[in-house]
């Protein structure tokens, strides 16, 4: 096998759910490119849809709860159907701290849920529908989460919730790959820094702000979602067949510094 070739997703079928985002559909473009057969899993029928259209044929666009078991199940369901396997699942749902930002000593319950249920619950429900078809196959097969600088490192702007939610997806990430490697299933993530997506587009619209995150970037910027791309296609690939358990820094070195 020519090493270039080890970084090929042939005859993949990947799951991403929140594949009508940002990086979602990045990461989902890119595995197509790469020759895999996408399911972009989204919330929102319109942006996955229009997701979907931008890949072509080899996609499928799939509306469905990320933190519902049923429709996870239902959509684990229509890739096999449509594609005949599963082979690796990207868990790209999250974020959401910029829009509840508390003091610790007073974090609302309510709130502290909702992040909870978009970060933590959803990277749950989705991969343990995936990881019941990759064990029934028995193909082995690969994940990929998206954590944050956030799971390692505090910051003083109220993200008591975040960075809580994104913590236990790494502790997860890790226990995952322990319990799954007698089933071949590797378990990884990526940890990046704050990506250039809408999501957070008013908090890097605050010239303040940004300014404050670019200047502890020995890189001198934020991530983009070209940034991911990459490193996605390594840990899902034939090239990361013994790499397990590993969280993956997309950080312009801001961990470094710390």
């Amino acid at each position: 096998m020519a090493t270039t070739d080890l970084f090929r997703l042939d005859d993949r079928v990947a799951l991403i759910a929140g594949g009508g985002g940002a990086i979602g559909s990045a990461i989902g473009q890119a595995f197509a490119n790469a020759g895999a057969k996408v399911v972009l899993m989204g919330h929102s029928k319109e942006n996955t849809e229009a997701a979907a259209s931008k890949i072509g044929e080899a996609t499928l666009a799939v509306v469905a709860d990320a933190t519902s078991e049923q429709e996870c199940e239902a959509a684990v369901a229509q890739a096999v159907e449509r594609f005949g396997r599963l082979d690796i699942c990207v868990n790209a749902v999250g974020g959401g701290a910029g829009k509840v930002l508390h003091n610790a000593e007073e974090y609302p319950r309510a709130d502290w849920d909702w992040i909870f249920e978009l970060n933590l619950r959803s990277t749950v429900v989705t991969t343990q529908a995936a990881v019941k078809q990759m064990i029934v196959a028995d193909n082995g097969g690969k994940v990929l989460n998206l954590v944050s600088v956030r799971a390692f490192l505090g910051i003083n702007a109220g993200y008591s919730a975040y960075v809580a939610a994104k913590g236990a997806v790494a502790s997860l990430t890790r226990q995952w790959a322990t319990e799954w490697a007698k089933h071949r299933i590797n378990v990884n993530a990526l940890s990046p820094t704050f990506v250039d997506t809408p999501q957070v587009a008013t908090l890097l619209g605050d010239p303040k702000f940004k300014a404050g995150i670019v200047n502890r970037i020995p890189l001198g910027r934020v991530g983009t979602t070209d940034d991911l791309i990459g490193p996605a296609i390594f840990l899902c690939s034939d090239a990361a067949q013994f790499v397990t358990g590993q969280i993956l820094g997309i950080d312009g070195g801001l961990t470094a510094t710390q």
